[in-house]
């Protein structure tokens, strides 16, 4: 197992990894929308959910993955009647790539410092 770190994701605010690569296989933690270069949440919907996604792609970009290779995604809420919402904005993010991750979304009463929402992934290197 390798600890992947990257500056252009938000430093971890706890024990924890922002990412591991075990063998060909990219496991990220969850990622919020700080913005990386001032540590703040921005605010938005919209704009933590974008957020989230991009320091969710550099973390796999830093151990050797992409956008495209992507392959599951956990997705947090803290309003699940955003999820048509969200779910714009994900086709969006995704829509370069041909084949889309798999995903689940879930509904939780709170996340991290007051996010809306969080996102997740495991990717694949190469």
């Amino acid at each position: 197992m390798k600890v992947v770190e990257t500056d252009r994701a938000p430093a971890p605010v706890g024990p924890y990894s922002q990412g591991i690569l075990y063998g060909n296989f990219i496991f990220t933690s969850g990622q919020i929308g700080i913005n990386p270069e001032t540590g703040s949440l921005v605010e938005g919907f919209k704009e933590q959910s974008l957020q989230a996604l991009r320091n969710m792609v550099s973390v796999v970009e830093s151990a050797g993955g992409s956008r495209c290779s992507i392959v599951k995604v956990t997705v947090y809420l803290t309003d699940i009647s955003r999820f048509k919402e969200f779910n714009a904005l994900y086709e969006e993010f995704f829509k370069r790539c041909p084949v889309k991750p798999c995903r689940s979304a879930v509904g939780v009463k709170e996340l991290p410092l007051g996010a809306q929402v969080e996102v997740e992934c495991i990717a694949v290197r190469g």
